[in-house]
């Protein structure tokens, strides 16, 4: 995670935030938490980037990493088949209620469940790293062979 500790100023206000807190209570995928599963997206969104050598704005792929799955409440409590469906709408509109937001940062949480919704393509590099990110870390979570350890949450960050 040494990626994200570059950006420690930029993301302290989200990593501070209440539902962020929170969120290690909420489980995710497999046994990993919304939170460890936000990090593990904007850290391996970053290490792609860099070792792509691609022209993004960090701070921007960081911060819409990290609240791409901001839906502020625990998803398996009704088990809403739409979830998938909803939450990146709920998600932003909950990102934008409690941080300034600029487009890209929009445009990476609103866009990250694509092709499953449909007719919300990417359309920057940051939101199709953290696309294609998201899935990957879906996949290392559902089936529990995940090589990242964020348990216990992220304390030399705070």
């Amino acid at each position: 995670m040494k990626s994200l500790i570059k950006y420690k100023d930029d993301i302290a206000e989200i990593l501070g935030d209440e539902y962020m807190k929170k969120s290690q209570e909420y489980v995710q995928h497999g046994d990993v938490s919304v939170f460890s599963h936000s990090v593990a997206v904007a850290e391996y969104s970053c290490r792609l980037a860099r070792k792509l050598r691609l022209r993004v704005d960090f701070r921007s792929l960081v911060r819409g990493a990290l609240l791409h799955d901001y839906f502020r409440y625990d998803w398996h409590d009704d088990w809403d088949l739409l979830h998938g469906f909803k939450h990146p709408r709920i998600a932003l509109e909950n990102a934008r209620e409690l941080f300034g937001l600029n487009a890209r940062e929009c445009n990476i949480i609103r866009k990250h469940m694509w092709p499953m919704t449909v007719l919300n393509i990417p359309t920057c590099r940051e939101a199709w790293l953290v696309c294609l990110i998201d899935k990957y870390c879906t996949v290392l979570e559902t089936f529990k062979i995940y090589k990242y350890n964020f348990h216990g949450g992220l304390a030399n960050y705070e």
